[in-house]
């Protein structure tokens, strides 16, 4: 895995930060790098902006991930923390898909659509792997779970070490469901148990 972008993780969310804190060290580049990817996708995407020209930008992203890493232009950042994944950055492409059939959706509601909530439990399944995870059972009940189904995604087990920045946001997301609203001041201690024990 390559190293950690300097600042990068400065630029998440602060749900992603806290959640990448969890990743180890061998893994986090791979977590910062779809954490990017998620947030530029989400600001390409954003609610009011005109949806042909989301379809073009998102179409470029499409044509990056189906180039080899050693094409990409230098001066993207996101490009160059995807190199992260090992050549396995096309595996992407479902997600890039996932945002343009919610951009299209009539509903206007992501959480509706059902080939972006795959897309959103995809993306988690692939980086896993590229992580070398062999059993991802607990980590596509816990992606799910995060996509929007409220089933108790803990039943599957722990969610792997490699993959306990999932495992967070799934803590955060419980938080949310509790308390209604916007995400909340996070329980912290179900974050910390989540970040040390995957569930």
């Amino acid at each position: 895995m390559s190293e950690l972008p300097s600042g990068a993780a400065e630029n998440l969310d602060p749900a992603r930060r806290i959640a990448l804190a969890y990743a180890p060290a061998r893994a986090r580049p791979a977590w910062l790098a779809l954490f990017m990817f998620q947030q530029k996708l989400a600001e390409t995407a954003r609610p009011g902006r005109e949806p042909l020209m989301v379809q073009l930008r998102l179409s470029w992203w499409r044509d990056r991930l189906n180039e080899q890493g050693d094409a990409w232009p230098v001066s993207e950042p996101v490009l160059s923390a995807l190199k992260a994944w090992d050549g396995e950055h096309g595996r992407l492409v479902e997600l890039v898909d996932g945002w343009e059939a919610s951009v299209l959706a009539e509903d206007d509601g992501r959480a509706d659509c059902e080939e972006f909530v795959s897309a959103q439990v995809s993306a988690y399944v692939a980086l896993a792997e590229v992580l070398g995870v062999r059993d991802t059972s607990a980590v596509r009940a816990t992606a799910e779970f995060l996509a929007g189904s409220r089933g108790d995604h803990r039943r599957a087990g722990a969610v792997p070490r490699p993959m306990r920045p999932l495992a967070v946001l799934a803590a955060m997301q419980r938080s949310v469901d509790r308390e209604g609203g916007s995400r909340p001041v996070a329980d912290m201690l179900a974050v910390i148990r989540a970040g040390l024990l995957g569930f």
